[in-house]
């Protein structure tokens, strides 16, 4: 490796955006998908469900936006006003990172952990919080993993002065008190998940009293919760087709970061765990893409102990634990799945967004599973380099990029190479303090438990 002082390098490091360049508009992919993706099912008739059937959960504005058809929807003045707090976001370089992998490619990175909570959550959570607060409702319910989007949630919900509560997964709840500190600063009222607040979290620590959580439980909480009061709503961090749409204005600000540094991607590398922050920064890529303006290969990275588009079925099933959610046809582990509480808690999801799920089965995106060792291994050297120290989640996309680097120093290939850097680790170095310490282990998902899990998939007629 080379020393520090013979590291310098000539040529632009950041691709920075005025606020007059922000988006206006979030960008809908449905609008030029080749086939439409299957639509979600009532669970009590199977057939095809409706926006009354999502009114006790969402508001309208919301309902619409996760099925309309039109390209574009204008973004709000009230959410642009917030936006404005960090974005645009940046777009690096990583020359430090490419100088230290001796690699011909070049990578960059959008970086989202700019935004008040350190991810890039809160461009859904901004407008989520919005239309609620529009439509009357004084709280909203949700649930989180590693924290990410509870403190996203809670902070939009202090803007627009909407109360909020959450269910954090125990196995986060217990890994990281810092996030739950954050929430509870907004104002947010936080429980570990499973917990004795709802019938949900009592039938499952009945049945396992150390129950670790699973973001399925958390979800059959938060929705409970919701349905049993008019006066509060759910919000909903990934998955849904508006929360993909909101996180579209990652991509429409590196495309035009893209044309400010005269090149083009090759690949595109993003971490998935429901698909909010891989959809937002690929969509307006593929979009591209589709039109025949650019040709990146789009590839979504997961964690091995949770494979959902690697390893899970593509069929019908519930977004939670309890089956009280839409059936939606996606890739999943099965809704009764516990992962093992590896600490990429925004990757410890059954599902997988039936969006992300369609573009898989048409071919359109690929997919692989990485390790937590490996990842861990790609942040430190990240944070070596770069100097950012990013959370669990985006590693795994690192871990790809780095590999794909290194085979480009083997070929000679001159890749350009862009990721999806949704956060930093500032509260998640207990995370790294396991790796360094030798503590971090790999458990791989047995054919067994995986089986398991499947069996309990709904069969539809």
């Amino acid at each position: 490796m080379n020393h520090p002082q013979e590291a310098h390098m000539s040529g632009r490091t950041k691709y920075l955006l005025d606020e007059d360049s922000m988006p206006t508009q979030w960008y809908n992919l449905l609008a030029d998908l080749p086939v439409a993706p299957p639509p979600p099912l009532h669970p009590g008739t199977n057939e095809p469900i409706g926006p009354d059937d999502l009114a006790p959960l969402f508001p309208q504005a919301l309902i619409a936006q996760e099925v309309t058809e039109q390209r574009h929807v204008d973004i709000p003045g009230p959410v642009l006003d917030v936006y404005r707090l960090w974005r645009p976001s940046p777009l690096f370089r990583a020359r430090r990172l490419e100088r230290a992998l001796d690699t011909p490619a070049r990578i960059y990175y959008k970086y989202e952990g700019v935004s008040p909570v350190g991810s890039h959550k809160p461009n859904t959570s901004v407008p989520q919080a919005h239309y609620n607060a529009e439509d009357g409702v004084r709280r909203l319910t949700t649930e989180t993993g590693a924290g990410q989007w509870g403190s996203a949630l809670a902070f939009a919900c202090a803007s627009f002065g909407v109360d909020c509560e959450v269910w954090q997964v125990r196995a986060s709840y217990d890994q990281k008190p810092y996030r739950r500190l954050m929430m509870e600063t907004y104002g947010a009222d936080v429980h570990p998940s499973p917990s004795k607040e709802t019938a949900a979290g009592r039938a499952i620590l009945e049945e396992h009293p150390e129950s670790t959580g699973s973001l399925g439980i958390a979800i059959s909480e938060a929705v409970e919760q919701a349905a049993a009061d008019d006066t509060t709503r759910y919000a909903l961090g990934s998955v849904l087709n508006h929360v993909l749409l909101h996180q579209t204005v990652i991509g429409e600000e590196a495309l035009r970061q893209f044309d400010m540094a005269e090149d083009t991607p090759d690949l595109l590398v993003g971490c998935t765990g429901g698909g909010s922050n891989f959809g937002g920064l690929a969509f307006p890529f593929l979009r591209e893409k589709l039109a025949g303006r650019m040709s990146p290969v789009i590839r979504a990275v997961e964690p091995a102990a949770c494979p959902t588009l690697t390893r899970g079925r593509y069929t019908y099933d519930f977004g939670d634990t309890a089956g009280l959610t839409p059936l939606l046809k996606m890739h999943t582990l099965g809704h009764d799945f516990i992962p093992d509480p590896i600490h990429a808690g925004g990757l410890r999801y059954h599902g997988m967004s039936p969006l992300i799920s369609h573009l898989y089965e048409q071919g359109l995106i690929e997919a692989r599973e990485i390790a937590q060792q490996d990842c861990f291994a790609a942040g430190v050297r990240f944070a070596r380099t770069e100097g950012i120290i990013p959370a669990p989640e985006p590693t795994h996309a690192l871990a790809a990029c780095v590999e794909e680097a290194l085979r480009c120093r083997e070929s000679g290939e001159e890749k350009v190479i862009l990721t999806a850097l949704c956060g930093h680790a500032h509260l998640d170095l207990p995370a790294y303090g396991a790796y360094l310490s030798g503590a971090v282990r790999d458990n791989a998902l047995s054919e067994e438990d995986l089986a398991r899990s499947l069996a309990e998939v709904p069969h539809l007629g």
